[in-house]
């Protein structure tokens, strides 16, 4: 197999930063096929494809690009290289057709090339119905189409994507793998870099990184197959799966655990040794049986074992304790509805959380979701209908309920040019917090998070796990007994998720209520009931197995939550890409 990128003993160094971001890499690009790029936050993957493309030199080494040095031959390897960074410069008040006008300019491509070029791609697209719109006005799955889309012009001969799946919904990801998978199909060799593990076991070749060290390269499927008879699945439980989890976390056999439904999946460390059911108090009717094995668990493994499942801040936390009345609806949206002008973003939504639930706000890109999340927080007004958090009125005392409230936001939620002490201050000012109280708890929360040796740092410096970690302290100063998270853990390792959920699940025993919305189908299994919305309507309430169950034929349950996902959609009208975000 021809080769299309050839990494010798490269080592990269930032100045300043005394651990080097890439430590001694040797590996290889095949051509003509998908090479996944996989590690947690900081593991170097977006430091290597910068390497490749010739952004940055490499402090010591050698790299090859389409048998070019990327910075002695830079100018030629920019022609034939197609580089999709993180955040894509799209112009969001240029529409989709002047943004290719644009990036065909910086190509100098013109004339018949260029019309050529544009009826290709957006055919390819699928984008061709909405040249004339703003590029801010698509949903996240057309922008990250559209950003393929000009860096596929000129017809590059490698493609370059540094996590384009990030904030993308599962069918917007699907239609995304298609495109990229017909580019590599026709011969273009792919580097996809990325944090799920479940898409690079999609890459017939992966490089596999942590703390800028290659700790395996070659087929994901090899590595898996070491994890045989370690992975394990507990069904039929009796009582709180979450109390289950954090027991079996603790028992000496068990390396590795998630919420699967209303089952555990555990990776143990010997294939021999099993955790006892009676001991972990599973209940008289569980059982234990093989589970196939995944990536992640392979991952996880040679990262010596998952973070437990102990919550320190859970067991700081006092307990909620609220009246009767208030238990059975902590959050309740009646007939929930939202225009903006001509457009209806949400129609008629409605639903309860009682005390100590997780509820999950699912859906595609552009379907109404975040708008009604918003509603339901207090940040945004119905056009009709109403909200209450701990039967307090949105419409009339949104304020009130704000101080009651955590709110973790997606994009914005810390100020990047403020210290990670700083934003703590701000934040539990904010809330209300002054003093000696206010001082406790900021150093509270920087024990808690790990966060004392950043605490001098400006948040927009900080690794992408800290900056989760950080909002989420944020969002707790002032101890809510509801909280709102809005796709907390969009791009990060399967290591800080679980760090992050196992924080979630210690507050929810303590009576913590919780909202959260999501695009990674994996944590929306940690989710005691799940709300799926479409086309701006709530299609379907239930369990993540009820869903599942659902989504079946033939009396069978979907196999995942992602394929009840695509499965209730598509049987619901499907995704309506056309519905521009307001």
């Amino acid at each position: 197999m021809s080769v299309a990128v050839e990494l010798t003993r490269v080592t990269h160094r930032f100045p300043g930063v005394e651990a080097p971001a890439l430590d001694d890499v040797s590996a290889s690009v095949p051509a003509g096929v998908i090479t996944g790029l996989v590690g947690p936050d900081g593991a170097g993957k977006t430091t290597l494809m910068r390497l490749m493309a010739g952004l940055l030199k490499a402090s010591a080494g050698t790299i090859r690009s389409l048998g070019l040095d990327p910075i002695g031959e830079g100018a030629q390897l920019r022609a034939r290289l197609g580089y999709m960074p993180q955040k894509f410069g799209l112009y969001e008040d240029l529409t989709v057709g002047e943004n290719l006008e644009l990036y065909a300019d910086l190509r100098d491509i013109t004339g018949e090339a260029r019309s050529a070029s544009f009826a290709r791609l957006l055919a390819f697209t699928k984008l061709r119905p909405f040249t004339s719109r703003p590029a801010g006005k698509l949903s996240g799955g057309m922008k990250q189409k559209l950003g393929l889309a000009c860096v596929l012009l000129g017809n590059p001969e490698l493609l370059l994507l540094d996590e384009p799946s990030v904030g993308v919904d599962p069918i917007s990801r699907r239609e995304l793998w298609r495109m990229v998978n017909e580019l590599a199909a026709g011969g273009m060799p792919v580097v996809w870099s990325t944090s799920y593990l479940d898409e690079a076991e999609r890459c017939p070749h992966i490089l596999l990184m942590s703390g800028g060290k290659l700790l395996y390269a070659g087929a994901p499927q090899e590595l898996t197959g070491r994890m045989s008879g370690r992975s394990v699945q507990i069904g039929s439980i009796s009582g709180n799966r979450r109390t289950l989890l954090q027991r079996a976390l603790n028992a000496a056999e068990v390396m590795d655990g998630v919420i699967q439904g209303s089952r555990i999946r555990l990776v143990l460390r010997d294939a021999a040794w099993a955790p006892d059911l009676a001991a972990l108090d599973a209940g008289p009717e569980a059982w234990l049986r093989p589970a196939e094995p995944r990536l992640e668990d392979a991952f996880i493994d040679i990262l010596g074992g998952g973070p437990g499942g102990e919550s320190e801040l859970a067991r700081l936390m006092t307990p909620v304790v609220l009246p009767e009345a208030r238990r059975a609806a902590v959050i309740e949206a009646v007939n929930l509805t939202k225009r903006f002008g001509d457009f209806v973003a949400a129609a008629g939504v409605g639903f309860r959380v009682p005390q100590g639930e997780i509820f999950g706000l699912l859906g595609p890109n552009g379907a109404g979701k975040s708008t009604t999340f918003r509603m339901v927080c207090g940040l945004l007004p119905p056009s009709g209908g109403h909200a209450s958090v701990l039967g307090i009125d949105l419409r009339t005392h949104a304020a009130a309920a704000r101080q009651r409230l955590g709110y973790m936001a997606q994009k914005f939620s810390l100020y990047g040019n403020l210290t990670v002490e700083q934003n703590l201050r701000f934040f539990a000012g904010a809330y209300g917090l002054s003093g000696a109280r206010q001082a406790a708890k900021i150093a509270e929360m920087l024990e808690t998070f790990a966060l004392t040796p950043h605490r001098a740092a400006p948040a927009d410096e900080l690794a992408l796990g800290f900056k989760q970690r950080l909002a989420l302290a944020c969002a707790l100063m002032h101890d809510p007994a509801v909280l709102f998270l809005d796709e907390p853990t969009s791009g990060v390792d399967p290591v800080t998720r679980r760090e992050f959920w196992t924080h979630i699940n210690g507050l929810v025993q303590k009576g913590v209520t919780v909202m959260v919305t999501t695009h990674f189908m994996d944590e929306a299994e940690y989710c005691d009931r799940i709300g799926l919305v479409n086309r701006g309507r709530l299609i379907a309430t239930g369990t993540p197995d009820e869903l599942k169950q659902a989504a079946g034929r033939d009396g069978h349950e979907a196999a995942t939550m992602e394929e009840a996902f695509i499965a209730l959609i598509e049987r619901s009208g499907g995704e309506d890409e056309g519905r521009a975000v307001a």
